[in-house]
C-alpha cells in the first residue's frame, strides 16, 4: 500500500512539474532530428514514437526529420556495393542514390510512421520530394592540401546541400492534426534527387517553419567542457568562443553549427539531445533538468 501510494506520488509530481511546460508550448512547433541509438535500439525506438504521440495530444505540434546511414550501409553492403566517404560525407553515385531514396524514403521512414500510429499517433511519411518541399543544390567540397597549388574540388555525387524549402505540406499536415516524418532528400533544379545531411534539413525546416524549439538527438550526453562536464545551458555567443578555443571540434562541430544558424535565424533555441537516454525527448522538454545542452539567442 505505501509502495502504491509513493508511486502515485511521483507520478503527480512529474505531471506537476510538467504542467508549466505543456502550457507554454501548446501550438509551438517542435522540429526533432531522430537519429543514433535512438533509431536502433528497439526500446528506445519505442519510447520517441510514445513521446512524440504525447506530444500532439497535449497540443504540441512535433514534426520528426530522420537519418539512416547505419541502415544505407547495411542495404550497400548486402547488394555488395562498398560505402566510401570523403571527410565524413558518403560519396554518392547514381546506383547509391537509389539505395539512399529505398532506405530513407521507403524502409527506414515507413517504420517511423508505423511506429508512430501503432502508438497512438497519425504520422505521415515524406521526402523532400513530396509537395516540393525541399529543393536543393549540389554539394561542393574543396580540399586544400600543401601539395596543390590550389584547392582541389571534390565530386560526392548526389551529395547535397538546402537551397530552399516550401513548408506547404508540412503545415497542412500539422494543422490537420497528422504527425509529418520527413526523410531528409531534395530534389534539384535538374531534376535530381540529392541525399542531404539531416542535421541541415531539420535546421533549415525549424527555421522556415518558425518553430519553437529544435531539437537534435544525439549519441553524447551534449556540449562538454574541458573537464567532460555537460554544458547544459549556452547562448549563441558562448558556443562561438567554445569553438574558438577548440573545446567544441571534430563530429560535434556540424551539429553546434546547425543548431546556430537555426537559433540565429529565428528558432527560439535548439537543444542537442542524449538519444541513448529513453523518453530524451520528453524529459527535455518537460523537465526543469533535461537531459542535453540547451543553445538559446
Amino acid at each position: 500500500m505505501t509502495l502504491t501510494a509513493t508511486s502515485a506520488m511521483n507520478v503527480a509530481r512529474v505531471l506537476t512539474e510538467a504542467l508549466p511546460y505543456i502550457r507554454r508550448f501548446k501550438g509551438k512547433t517542435i522540429v526533432i532530428k531522430y537519429g543514433g541509438n535512438a533509431m536502433v535500439d528497439a526500446q528506445l525506438k519505442s519510447g520517441f514514437a510514445r513521446d512524440v504521440v504525447l506530444m500532439k495530444l497535449v497540443g504540441i505540434n512535433p514534426v520528426v526529420v530522420h537519418g539512416g546511414g547505419p541502415q544505407i550501409g547495411q542495404l550497400l553492403s548486402r547488394i555488395g556495393k562498398q560505402s566510401e566517404f570523403v571527410q565524413g560525407m558518403r560519396v554518392t553515385d547514381a546506383e547509391t542514390m537509389d539505395v539512399v531514396e529505398m532506405v530513407l524514403g521507403g524502409l527506414v521512414n515507413k517504420e517511423i510512421v508505423n511506429l508512430i500510429n501503432r502508438h497512438g499517433g497519425a504520422a505521415v511519411g515524406l521526402t523532400g520530394k513530396d509537395g516540393d518541399l525541399i529543393r536543393a543544390r549540389k554539394l561542393t567540397m574543396m580540399r586544400n592540401a600543401p601539395e596543390l597549388n590550389e584547392p582541389e574540388i571534390i565530386d560526392l555525387g548526389h551529395v547535397g546541400e538546402v537551397a530552399s524549402i516550401d513548408p506547404g505540406v508540412v503545415d497542412m499536415l500539422v494543422h490537420s492534426n497528422f504527425i509529418p516524418v520527413i526523410a531528409p532528400i531534395g530534389v534539384g533544379e535538374d531534376g535530381r534527387s540529392y541525399n542531404i545531411n539531416a542535421d541541415l534539413v531539420a535546421g533549415k525546416i525549424a527555421e522556415v517553419l518558425k518553430a519553437e524549439k529544435l531539437m537534435l538527438l544525439t549519441n553524447i550526453n551534449g556540449v562538454l567542457d574541458k573537464t567532460g562536464q555537460v554544458l547544459s545551458g549556452l547562448t549563441v555567443r558562448q558556443v562561438e568562443e567554445l569553438i574558438a578555443d577548440g573545446i567544441i571540434y571534430g563530429g560535434m562541430l556540424p551539429k553546434i553549427r546547425c543548431a546556430l544558424e537555426a537559433v540565429q535565424g529565428g528558432v527560439r533555441a535548439a537543444h542537442i539531445v542524449d538519444g541513448r537516454v529513453e523518453h530524451a525527448v520528453l524529459l527535455e522538454l518537460f523537465t526543469d533538468e533535461g537531459v542535453g545542452t540547451l543553445i538559446r539567442r
